[in-house]
């Protein structure tokens, strides 16, 4: 027996007042009404209505139990209308989880503005160093970084590119000097930024090849902000993702070095479950940062690019 369809008949057979009303109404035949309600009777143990070859009446349990499946029939189709809107409006909470600098750099300045645009959701930031299970832990959305898409059932949206760069203090700079190679770097300080969506060696990349260079232990640290807080105080040469040197870059705290080679080139991706009956506030907030990242990321590399901020 379906409950909620038991409930409906019972309901639509006191407002009508008779079985054959009721099954009408509905699309049954009047024998199927009434076994659907004398299952729904037995199902509770109660008598819900007096039946006679005139009239039906409801008991006393009957009037209450009315009353309560009013409630929970309005609730359930409250909820199907809600569920079956997701698509059309953006609601409820959304779920986020990106990588800390990502989540700093990039997306913390955007949350402002497409709760404006969307006032009816909020969004719940998560940021970890880590890649999470999307479906096991609950999230809409997770922003991560890689080389390529992850090969997995996720439906991933490429958000834009971007890179490191070779970065230290004019202070220290001016202790040491400027390398001119990535086999100077042998002679420097070279701290070591540990995060699972790098490697640990620093590959440079240009025209004639490759050539990798693995730094040193005299300082590691696993968040980029705090890396280049200490390349600032002068502790050595760091790799930055060029989102995270930006800020560094326009206060003159750090200079760019060895600007011609390339490296740790990985694209920003945002990952979620299925592209049929998507959400609407998956599909806008996706769509929203497929607009707004790709400028911000320009606005980076052209602060990265500008020999004004060269060493």
């Amino acid at each position: 027996m379906d409950i909620f369809q038991a409930m409906r008949v019972f309901v639509r057979v006191v407002e009508t007042g008779s079985f054959t009303a009721a099954a009408q109404a509905l699309g049954y035949s009047t024998a199927q009404t009434s076994r659907l309600l004398s299952e729904l009777e037995a199902s509770l143990q109660a008598r819900l209505l007096q039946r006679s070859t005139r009239r039906l009446a409801l008991t006393e349990v009957g009037a209450r139990y009315l009353e309560r499946c009013r409630l929970i029939l309005s609730e359930v189709e409250d909820a199907n209308a809600e569920a079956g809107g997701a698509h059309l409006t953006p609601r409820g909470h959304l779920r986020v989880q990106s990588t800390t600098g990502i989540g700093i750099q990039l997306l913390a300045p955007l949350v402002a503005r497409y709760a404006q645009l969307y006032p009816q959701v909020n969004v719940d930031l998560t940021l970890s160093q880590r890649q999470p299970d999307l479906l096991e832990e609950g999230h809409d959305v997770v922003i991560t970084l890689s080389s390529h898409l992850p090969d997995s059932e996720l439906v991933g949206q490429a958000l834009g590119t971007i890179s490191s760069v070779i970065s230290a203090a004019p202070s220290y700079l001016a202790q040491y000097g400027i390398p001119q190679k990535p086999a100077d770097l042998a002679e420097h300080r070279c701290l070591h930024l540990v995060d699972p969506m790098f490697t640990d060696s620093w590959v440079f990349r240009d025209e004639q090849g490759e050539q990798s260079v693995r730094p040193g232990e005299v300082f590691q640290v696993n968040v980029a902000e705090a890396m280049a807080q200490a390349a600032e105080a002068g502790l050595g040469v760091c790799l930055l993702p060029d989102y995270v040197a930006v800020d560094s870059y326009k206060r003159k705290g750090l200079v760019r070095l060895l600007p011609h080679y390339r490296l740790h080139e990985k694209s920003i991706y945002a990952l979620y479950p299925s592209r049929r009956f998507l959400d609407a506030k998956v599909k806008t907030w996706v769509e929203f940062l497929k607009q707004e990242i790709p400028g911000m990321l320009q606005a980076h590399q052209a602060t990265v690019n500008d020999p004004a901020n060269w060493a």
